[in-house]
């Protein structure tokens, strides 16, 4: 499976940079990218087939695929400690990831700017900060924009929840056919 919303992820890549900005090297301090495209030279002492090698060496390994599968990941550039530096081939920055976009039971989600900036926010909160470079202000928010827009994406996200389909999906529920006839005893 390719990665299906390229085009809007490299837009929302261009609003976090924007937005969040930019470490010294040029690097996006935040970036959304596509599970399966994420490769890392680490230190390894085990062969591609598994196998124990006499002495550890640097090899380019898939970062998340072999865990998430098909599914946009938030990633944050963060400096590496000394303690771990030996892991990642000497480098001194690593993208780490902050929130995969699926839902509650697992199927993937695309990725939104507005979920992203709600969870790089929420970080910030949590860690008592402002946020770094500019404040987003978007000039068409009115207040009856906002909550448009927010009953848009609570529909996206929720829209089809309710109890029966929720049992439905779980093999939880009975489904009864349209040409049912009841026998009587």
């Amino acid at each position: 499976m390719s990665e299906p919303w390229k085009h809007e992820t490299e837009e929302i890549n261009k609003l976090l940079k924007e937005h969040f900005g930019k470490a010294d090297d040029g690097q996006a301090i935040f970036r959304i990218v596509w599970s399966e495209d994420q490769y890392e030279k680490r230190m390894t002492k085990y062969s591609d087939s598994g196998l124990e090698l006499l002495t550890p060496e640097v090899r380019e390994l898939p970062k998340y695929k072999q865990w998430i599968h098909f599914k946009y990941i938030l990633e944050r550039l963060v400096a590496i400690p000394e303690v771990s530096n030996g892991q990642l081939a000497g480098k001194k920055v690593s993208y780490e990831p902050l929130h995969v976009f699926e839902d509650k039971f697992g199927y993937p989600l695309p990725p939104k700017f507005e979920v992203a900036k709600f969870i790089i926010d929420t970080v910030f909160a949590a860690m008592g900060q402002e946020l770094l470079g500019p404040k987003y202000i978007d000039p068409e928010a009115t207040p009856e924009a906002n909550a448009e827009r927010v009953a848009k994406l609570q529909e996206e996200l929720f829209g089809n929840e309710t109890e029966v389909g929720d049992a439905l999906a779980h093999n939880q529920a009975i489904v009864v056919p349209r040409n049912y006839e009841k026998v009587k005893h």
